[in-house]
Formats: structure tokens, C-alpha cells, sequence
């Protein structure tokens, strides 16, 4: 889920006039005094806490930050970062039983050929697709304004929760499409399950349509729901940090599924169920869509050993 940004807007909009100023939407006025209620019932400050850091960068960094480049600078940087941390991590695991005892499949080690294969359509879709669109943005966009004011906490937290419920439900629709229409599998999403137990590379190991569409998504959903661009930021990194952990093979005591109640949340052991049993869990954070749909599959040794039964002969490209 890299945001590709491909949208022309002025996050000047989005701070107090907003991107449908002019138009009367009750639903964005109710969004508005919510937020109030939530903020004077929480006794929190009027002075947003995230003033300082934004009065620092709009100081010290301005530019960067208007930039049409931002965007995709700092979604590839968050991803290679990741994956960067989650390949040393599967190299050490062989030789490190404490860290091996976390991974999904501890008897399948991540090869270098893995690693290469994966790295190398990361790097030609980044070239290829992402690389010119940025540019072409960088040549004929003007510089971003910046709003002079932060969003309050309160807005910031609940902007990225609007855009996870949103982009959840997206992405839930156009994955099942993707599987319940031969053609669409077919052309466009088979390559990403070539992959039965995936690693943190295989996160963007997709087809140029998967990439952009998905990175359509995270674009919008924040100017939709009129986030601050410092929301919207946050939203795109916070994206990318969970698609690169439902894909990294390991189950650790602090991944979100753990932390969030209820099995609300999916994680990496459902994503990993969703490689080898592709019915199932569609959705890319919560479990609510999945849970309706039919869809939702929790997994547990004895489905394991069911699952292991009905691939056999299936080739895997991890094998």
C-alpha cells in the first residue's frame, strides 16, 4: 500500500475553509462539533500539543515539506526502512532460535533468492511507475501552502482512525473483486500470492494496477474526510508500516493484533492464513468486514495442518 500521490489539491483547504468550502455537507458539520465536544469534554487544550513540532518543521522545513515530492519520498523511505529491518531480522533467524520461535513458519527459512526476487519488481515498479509520476508532479505542480495551525491531537487521531475505516472498507471490496473475478486475479493480483508463507518484501511484490490502485486510496481518503496534511502523512506512513507487518511473517508479543481486543484486528497470522487459504481474510485492518462477509478464518494448528493437506503440490515461490 505505497500512496502514490496523483491528486493536484492545496492542504490550505483542509484547515479551515476545507475542500468543499462553500458547500453545505451536514455530515462534515457534525464531524466539526463532535470534535468540539469530544475536545471540551476532554478538558485538552485549545493550543494544539503538536503545535511545537509543526511551527518547527513549517521553520526549518518548509520546502521539503511543499514539496509534491514529500509524499513519495517519505512513503518509499518508510517502506525500505521496514523491510530493510524485516530482512536482517529473517536473515538472523536461522541462527537466532529465540527470534526464529516468532516467525510463522520457522522450518522456511527467507532465501537470498526470495530477497532478490521480491527487491527486484519492488525497485522496476518504483522506477517504472512511481518514479515518473512524481517527477511529472515535481515539473508541472506548484508547491503545496501549508496550513500555519497543527490539528489538535483529538483530530489528528480520529482523521487516521476516518481514513482506516474508510480505506478498510475500500480495499475489502476491491480484494474480494480481485479474487471472486478470474480476470481480475488472473491479470492483476495471482503474481502478489505466488508467495504462500510471505516476508516483509513481498508486501509490494504486486502488479502496477495493485500498487497505484491502493495508493489512489490512501491519497484520497484523507481530502474526503478533510484531514489536516500532518493526518494525512501520518495515515500514509501508518499504512505502510501495517501492510509491510501483515507480510512479514512473525508473530511478536507487540504486533497490533495482540494489542487490539476482541480479535477486532487482523495481523499477520490472518494475513499469512490469507496466502495459503486465499478465501479468506480480505480486509486490511479490522476483522468487521470479514466477520459479515463469511470471510473471517482465525488460524489455528489444526486448520494449519488442514491447509498444509490441500496445498500440497502447489508450487510456492518461498520454497
Amino acid at each position: 500500500m505505497n500512496p502514490l500521490r496523483l491528486l493536484d489539491f492545496s492542504w490550505d483547504t483542509m484547515s479551515a475553509g476545507g475542500l468543499f468550502s462553500g458547500v453545505s455537507l451536514p455530515w462534515m458539520s457534525h464531524l466539526t462539533v463532535a470534535n468540539l465536544t469530544l475536545t471540551l469534554g476532554l478538558g485538552l487544550p485549545e493550543q494544539s500539543v503538536l503545535q511545537p513540532a509543526w511551527d518547527y518543521l513549517l521553520q526549518h522545513h518548509q520546502a521539503e515539506l511543499r514539496s509534491p515530492l514529500f509524499p513519495v519520498v517519505i512513503s518509499v523511505s518508510t517502506y525500505l526502512l521496514l523491510v530493510t529491518l524485516y530482512t536482517l531480522l529473517d536473515l538472523l533467524a536461522p541462527s537466532w532460535p529465540a527470534l526464529n520461535s516468532y516467525k510463522l513458519h520457522p522450518d522456511r527459512p527467507v532465501t537470498w533468492d526470495n530477497i532478490w526476487t521480491t527487491l527486484y519488481l519492488t525497485a522496476y515498479n518504483h522506477l517504472v511507475y512511481i518514479f515518473p509520476a512524481a517527477v511529472g508532479q515535481w515539473l508541472w505542480r506548484p508547491p503545496i501552502p501549508l496550513p500555519r495551525d497543527a490539528p489538535t491531537l483529538m483530530s489528528f487521531l480520529l482523521g487516521i482512525l476516518g481514513c482506516m475505516v474508510v480505506f478498510d472498507f475500500q480495499f475489502y471490496l476491491w480484494h474480494l473483486l480481485h479474487h471472486r473475478v478470474p480476470w481480475l486475479y488472473r491479470t492483476f493480483h495471482a503474481m502478489h500470492h505466488q508467495y504462500l508463507q510471505p516476508f516483509s518484501l513481498v508486501t509490494q511484490y504486486v502488479s502496477a494496477w495493485e500498487l497505484i490502485s491502493s495508493g489512489f486510496w490512501t491519497t484520497v481518503d484523507p481530502l474526503l474526510l478533510q484531514c489536516h496534511c500532518l493526518t494525512a502523512w501520518g495515515f500514509m506512513v501508518f499504512t505502510i508500516c501495517v501492510s509491510t507487518e501483515d507480510h512479514c511473517g512473525y508473530d511478536f508479543p507487540w504486533s497490533l493484533h495482540r494489542l487490539v481486543p476482541f480479535g477486532l484486528w487482523g495481523g499477520p497470522p490472518k494475513h499469512d492464513a490469507h496466502h495459503r487459504m486465499p478465501g479468506t481474510n480480505f480486509a486490511p485492518f479490522f476483522s468487521h468486514w470479514d466477520w459479515l462477509g463469511g470471510t473471517n478464518m482465525v488460524p489455528t494448528p489444526s486448520k494449519d495442518k488442514y491447509v498444509e493437506e490441500g496445498l500440497k503440490g502447489r508450487k510456492d515461490k518461498g520454497a
